[in-house]
């Protein structure tokens, strides 16, 4: 099963390392990982999809992650409503025909045609990992001649909002 896994951590060399490490050592396969600085420069979000066996192995390395010296905190956000993204570039072969094909293709999907040549095209692709899978199968006939994919970034969706008689609570 899949975990999407979040961590705040230092902004200090070598803490990715220490904590791909981690999940090495357990034999998880990270099937995508983005780091990337928060609105603090000194705090970044690393954003890890694992495949695991069972909820109680991930549940182990969380504990594990946590008593990491740069890790500041951690939070398995499988289960939690989401927004999470991904971008991918796609190097497409075309013909001088096929470009306004192409380009009425990926319209539905607002994805962007970033660069075109004389025998390929560039599309960029911003959403949910259902969504790019989608334009990819669509486009696999033209043949992909490149891919690069960012893997997913996710938040946790903003706070919701209960009305209790003339007070109003927030809920994280």
């Amino acid at each position: 099963m899949k975990r999407t896994i979040t961590a705040l951590v230092n902004n200090t060399s070598g803490v990715l390392n220490r904590i791909t490490g981690l999940f090495a050592r357990r034999n998880f396969n990270i099937e995508s990982i983005t780091v990337g600085i928060t609105e603090n420069p000194s705090i970044s979000r690393m954003t890890f999809v694992v495949v695991v066996d069972t909820i109680g192995n991930i549940d182990q390395v969380i504990k594990q992650l946590n008593k990491q010296v740069d890790v500041l905190k951690v939070r398995d956000i499988t289960d939690e409503q989401t927004v999470a993204r991904e971008l991918a570039l796609i190097k497409v072969g075309v013909t001088p025909q096929q470009r306004a094909e192409i380009g009425a293709l990926v319209n539905p999907f607002r994805a962007s045609i970033i660069d075109v040549g004389r025998e390929n095209m560039t599309i960029e692709i911003t959403g949910d990992h259902e969504k790019v899978e989608a334009l990819l199968d669509l486009l696999k006939p033209y043949g992909i001649q490149d891919l690069a994919r960012t893997g997913i970034t996710a938040l946790k969706r903003g706070t919701k909002r209960s009305l209790d008689a003339n007070r109003i609570t927030l809920i994280n």
